[in-house]
Parts: C-alpha cells; sequence; structure tokens
C-alpha cells in the first residue's frame, strides 16, 4: 500500500471505496487545472478573469469624464441605447462592434451630464435574427418596474455619497470576520436563519430591506442564530418564483428597496453579529426575452445551451453552458460582484443537483458509480470548483454551501484533495424523511431505530448542514411539520386556556423532531422563519389564482408574541434549543454520536454525544418509571434540557433538579416520559 497510496487523491485515501474512480477523480483535478492555467495565463488572475462587470455594463469612467456603456452581443446586428436621456429615440445613438464582438458607446459629461444621470431609465434596442426587441442590458446593476404598466426597465443608479454611505464600521467586520473564522474551525457552530425579505413583515404587502433589517434581524439575533441566509435577493420578473427564476443577475430586486438599502441591511446584519449568506441562483434563469438573457443577442446559445438541453424540463427555466468562457465569465463576475459590492459573506448554491448531472438528478443514487459517468455534466463541476476558489479568494472565511439531494462524494470536500471545494451541504434527505414519516405512518409506528441512523446517513468526511423543513416544505401543496402536525387545529386551539390532545400532541412532537435532527443530522443547522414557532400557515405569494392576495405571503410574529398563544412555547424552547448547541459545542465537526440504548417497544433511544447524553421517548403514551440504562461513565448527572418544562409548552412531570446517580453496574434510572426529551449531563 505504501508504494501506491501517493498515487490516490486524498478525497480516495479517506473513503478507499472511491478507489475504483480515482482515475475520474483525477481527470477532474486536471480539468480544473488545465482551465485555471489558461485563464490565467490570458487575464493573469482568475479574480481579473471574474471582472466582466467593470468592464461590461454601465460604468463610469472618472478619468474619461463619462459613462461607458459595454455589452457582449455576437450574433447582434446592431444595437441601440434609448431612454429617458434622448426621448426612447431608436436610432440615434448607436454602439459600434469590435472586434471581440463587445459593442461599446460612451456618454460623456460635458454633453449628457443633464440627461444622463441618477434614476434616468433605459433599454438598448437589439436588432438581431429575431427582429428588434428593446432588452435590459445583461449586466445592469438596477432594474425597476413601472407601477401601471408593469414593464421593466434598467435604471442609472449612480447615488450621491451621502446617499451610499453604509453603518458598517471596521469593528463590526473584524468581528464577522472572527465568526466566520470560528465556523470554518468548528469551534462555533453555523446556525443559520433562511429568510424571504419581502414577506419577512406582518402586514400584507412586500417588506422592505430596511424594514427586514430594523424589525426582523433583532428576532434572529435574539434567537441565537449566528447565520441570515437571504432568498430572492436578484431581480425576478414573477414575485411568486420565491427569486429563483432570476432575470437581472446583478440587480438587487428593486421591490424591496434601493442597492444602498441591501447594503444597510448587511451592514446591520454584521453589526448585530451575523453572517449573510446569498442564495445564490446560478443552476438555471427565467426564460423571459424582455426582462431576461434568453435569445439576447438573437441566439438562444448566447448564454444557454442551444436545443433541449437548455430547457430545465421541471422548471420552465434556461440553462447556462458552462462550457463557454463568457458564460463562466458572466456567472464568476456575478459571485464576485456580490461579495464585494454588497459584502456578502458567502453563498447557498441553488439547484446544484441540476447542475451536477445532464439527467437534473431524475435518476437513481445506488451505488458510486451513478456519481462518475456520462451524465455528469463536466463543464458543470469545473464552474462550481471555480466559483468557491474564487468566493475563498475574495473572502477566505466565506462560507459556501451546495444545495444537493444526490449526495455526490467530494462535493463538500477541498478542491486540492479532488472535491469541489464546498464548506457545507445541504442535508436534503433529512426534511424529506420527515415529511414522509408524518404521512405515511402514524407516530405510534415509528422505527426509533430507523429514525437515529436516517439522521447519521452522510458522508462524515463532508460537513452536513441539517433541517427539519425549509422554505420548500412551507409552500402551497405541501406543508410545515407544524400543520402537518396540528392542521385546522391551529386556528381554533392554540390559545394557551383551550385543552387540545391534537395541539398538545404536536407541540411535543415539533419539539422532539428539531432535537432530534439538530443533535444528528449535521454539522450546522437551518431554520426558515417563522418556523421555530411553528408559523401555521402555508407560504402562497400573490396570484391569479388567489386574487392577488398577500394574506399567506407574511410572517405572522404576534402569534408568538401576544402571550395568548402556545406559539410562544415553541419559540422558547427553540431558543433554548440553540442555546444548548452553542453552549456544548454539540456540531463539532468530527463528533460523532455513541448509542447507549435503543428500545423499540417504548419508542426510546439513548445516546452520547458531546458529552451530553440524550434520552427521546417518542412513545404515544408510555411513560415509564425507573427506566434504565447504561450510562458512559460512573457519576452523579443532571437535567441540562427537557422538552417537557411548562415554559416549553410540556407538562411538567419532571423535577429537573433532580440529582441522577449511576448503579453499581454504571446504569442510570430515570423517568422515562412520552413524547419527550431529556439531556443529562455529568456534573460529578
Amino acid at each position: 500500500m505504501k508504494t501506491t497510496a501517493y498515487k490516490y487523491l486524498s478525497i480516495v485515501q479517506q473513503d478507499s471505496w472511491l478507489a475504483p474512480f480515482n482515475q475520474y477523480l483525477a481527470d477532474r483535478f486536471m480539468r480544473f487545472h488545465e482551465l485555471l492555467f489558461r485563464l490565467e495565463s490570458i487575464y493573469g488572475t482568475l479574480y481579473d478573469f471574474a471582472g466582466a462587470h467593470k468592464v461590461l455594463g454601465i460604468n463610469y469612467d472618472a478619468e474619461a469624464k463619462g459613462w461607458y456603456y459595454r455589452e457582449w452581443a455576437p450574433a447582434a446586428e446592431a444595437l441601440f441605447l434609448i431612454g429617458d436621456f434622448n426621448g426612447w429615440n431608436r436610432t440615434s445613438h448607436p454602439l459600434k462592434r469590435n472586434e471581440s464582438d463587445i459593442w461599446e458607446i460612451f456618454l460623456d459629461d460635458a454633453t449628457y451630464a443633464d440627461k444622463w444621470k441618477h434614476g434616468s431609465l433605459f433599454k438598448v434596442l437589439v436588432k438581431s435574427a429575431v427582429g428588434e426587441i428593446e432588452r435590459i442590458p445583461a449586466y445592469i446593476r438596477r432594474v425597476v418596474q413601472d407601477p401601471t404598466t408593469k414593464d421593466f426597465a434598467a435604471q442609472v443608479w449612480h447615488p450621491s455619497v451621502e446617499e451610499n454611505a453604509s453603518p458598517s464600521a471596521n469593528a463590526c467586520k473584524i468581528s464577522v470576520e472572527q465568526l466566520a473564522s470560528a465556523i470554518k474551525e468548528g469551534k462555533t457552530p453555523l446556525l443559520i436563519y433562511e429568510a424571504h425579505v419581502g414577506m419577512a413583515q406582518e402586514r400584507e404587502g412586500i417588506g422592505t430591506y430596511r424594514e427586514f433589517a430594523d424589525l426582523i434581524l433583532p428576532r434572529i439575533q435574539k434567537a441565537g442564530y449566528n447565520a441570515l441566509q437571504l432568498m430572492a435577493i436578484a431581480e425576478h420578473p414573477y414575485y411568486g418564483s420565491f427569486g429563483y427564476h432570476v432575470s437581472n443577475f446583478f440587480a438587487p430586486s428593486s421591490r424591496f428597496g434601493t442597492p444602498e438599502d441591501l447594503k444597510y441591511l448587511v451592514a446591520k446584519a454584521h453589526e448585530a453579529g451575523l453572517l449573510v449568506v446569498m442564495d445564490l441562483v446560478h443552476s438555471h434563469a427565467v426564460k423571459n426575452i424582455l426582462e431576461g438573457l434568453n435569445f439576447w443577442d438573437g441566439t438562444e446559445y448566447q448564454y444557454f445551451h442551444a436545443g433541449g438541453r437548455g430547457e430545465h424540463p421541471d422548471w420552465d427555466s434556461k440553462l447556462f453552458n458552462y462550457g463557454k468562457w463568457e458564460v463562466l465569465q458572466f456567472l464568476l463576475s456575478n459571485v464576485r460582484y456580490w461579495l464585494e459590492e454588497f459584502d456578502f459573506d458567502g453563498f447557498r448554491f441553488d439547484g446544484v443537483t441540476s447542475m451536477l448531472y445532464l439527467h437534473h438528478g431524475h435518476a437513481s443514487f445506488n451505488s458510486y458509480a451513478d456519481y462518475f459517468n456520462e451524465a455528469v455534466d463536466k463543464d458543470a463541476v469545473t464552474y462550481l470548483q471555480l466559483a468557491n476558489l474564487l468566493t475563498h479568494q475574495i473572502k477566505p472565511y466565506a462560507i459556501t454551501i451546495a444545495e444537493d439531494v444526490s449526495g455526490m462524494p467530494g462535493l463538500g470536500f477541498p478542491i486540492t484533495g479532488g472535491g469541489i471545494g464546498f464548506d457545507y451541504r445541504l442535508g436534503m434527505g433529512i426534511p424529506d424523511y420527515w415529511i414522509k414519516l408524518l404521512k405515511d405512518q402514524p407516530d405510534e409506528q415509528w422505527d426509533i431505530v430507523q429514525m437515529y441512523y436516517t439522521m447519521l446517513n452522510r458522508r462524515k468526511d463532508e460537513r452536513t448542514i441539517a433541517y427539519c423543513e425549509s422554505h420548500d416544505q412551507a409552500l402551497v401543496g405541501d406543508k410545515t411539520i407544524a400543520f402537518r402536525l396540528m392542521d385546522k387545529e391551529m386556528y381554533f386551539s392554540m390559545a394557551k386556556n383551550i385543552p387540545s390532545i391534537v395541539v398538545d400532541r404536536g407541540i411535543a412532537l415539533h419539539k422532539m423532531i428539531r432535537m432530534f435532527t439538530i443533535a444528528l443530522g449535521g454539522e450546522g443547522y437551518l431554520n426558515f422563519m417563522g418556523n421555530e414557532f411553528g408559523h401555521p400557515e402555508w407560504i402562497d405569494f400573490p396570484r391569479e389564482g388567489n386574487n392577488w392576495s398577500y394574506k399567506y405571503a407574511r410572517r405572522q410574529w404576534s402569534l408568538a408574541d401576544n402571550g395568548l398563544l402556545r406559539y410562544e412555547y415553541l419559540l422558547a424552547f427553540d431558543r433554548a434549543m440553540i442555546e444548548l448547541v452553542k453552549r456544548y459545542h454539540l456540531l463539532k465537526p468530527g463528533l460523532q454520536p455513541h448509542l447507549l440504548n435503543e428500545d423499540r417497544t417504548n419508542q426510546t433511544i439513548c445516546f452520547e454525544k458531546a458529552g451530553l447524553i440524550f434520552v427521546f421517548n417518542f412513545h404515544p403514551t408510555c411513560s415509564v418509571p425507573d427506566y434504565k440504562f447504561w450510562a458512559p461513565q460512573h457519576g452523579k448527572y443532571r437535567i441540562v434540557l427537557t422538552s417537557d418544562e411548562r415554559e416549553f409548552g410540556g407538562h411538567e412531570r419532571i423535577d429537573i433538579t433532580t440529582e441522577f446517580f449511576t448503579d453499581e453496574k454504571q446504569f442510570l434510572s430515570i423517568y422515562n416520559t412520552q413524547r419527550t426529551v431529556q439531556i443529562f449531563e455529568k456534573v460529578g
């Protein structure tokens, strides 16, 4: 073995089952380095290659004293700049093409200072094989929608120094870097609060960046989470797409406010000690022609694959051609732009499974061979490696997360060792498992041992973010865990003075499912806003089918605040759970649970992790006095948390001041109450 070990990448050395695919992984490794070498030989650095937004689009040149607009459009026949500045004249301002198929026009201050100015609206008229169409520039940084016509237009955005002021301070920056570094080093757990700015407010309507910063950030900080994951930031024409049908990749959505408002939000989050991760959608793009990139220069293959390969069969959207340098440059420049311009601390890459495979995940993954074959989009893999490298070059402490359900080995492994370079992968199988369990089996039939090992079913050499539910489970057509457990009773029986066995069961299991998931499911944790207190309603964005209502596109924070309802119990438990996770370093990478007792009859499982003993009793009715199980150490133990406390909506059947001592055989004896989690710490 010693004579051949050096031939293997470190990812193979860590997982011997990958040995038959070492050559495939080596080829992937070399393909990445060969492309990187070619890029650097021409552009100098990957960072410089990812600077197209400094040249293309609208950019002010202080030395030339004017504005350049440049566009890459190889198949276009002619381009004309039109807008407020020229009375929307369709021919007066043509662009000139250079030898690199870059079209350009310059507007000098001397002539256009009073016409081409901050707030001016414009478009570009593109003459091509598909006719003359008014388009929005590909690299545009500000897009607004006319409230009457509903048409989108580009906007010159060049605010004064005062308007562009940010509350961020160096001290906050240092604090955020220290937090992120501690997370990367495994000293602090990554605890993500996933949120959507537009539906974060309680009133019926669209929330703003500043409302979120001033009203919602304090809630997240109080809840104990240390990272904010923001959805729907890049501009998207249809609000109901949840931000996943992006049209303008460099423009923060104007429906929530200005770019300065978004900068204010990020800076305020940093002040609150929160990292800010952007939900980045580079897996596909909206089909819209007038607002997006589709047929921009008159061809379907400018940014996307031609024909069927360029169409996503499920999402009704367009698929990027990651094999084209111009597309790589567009997307990598987008990565650099969000990190530098808005100070994001990393990305959650959406739709990674769809990117990785030509079948977009519509296949079974039963063996390693399913991950390394002709179905893999090698260009997409290389792009993801470059995106991870660039992100960490710009911000070494940045966090990158892959949304992948396939489980491709190496996704969360360093590029230098043969991986793709993400810091974390989402444990997408966990919420699917909970939903299936809740749908298909009454809880008296739940197999506690299967539940335990399902939580542990992940790659141990890659960090995973566990979660019970994200925004996906809250959409119309699905249900949150709270709604599945309590359904219509959430509308009638959540008052503290109304007894309900349905609500009692729902609250008990809601707490246990969350603690079970966070204790076993990964090295990080994610919660979607409002789910921490069991938000009762689904998410339904305004659409024709609901008469364009915002009733279900908001969060009713008052339910947990008014002191009358049991939602506050779930919120209190979530806070206690998060605090326990941080205090005992429960999510430290490499830390594994040790099974102490499995008891299918009483639906009880006991395990030790991070010096704590967890006892979960999922049985609907069976509470067991003098329940004995083996403890890993002799001594005295105490309860550090139990879900049965009154403040958490429990029945307070357990005296938390009780001291527990092991017997001569090293067994502990406890009152094992049904539908309860008890957590013990050795204190003597």
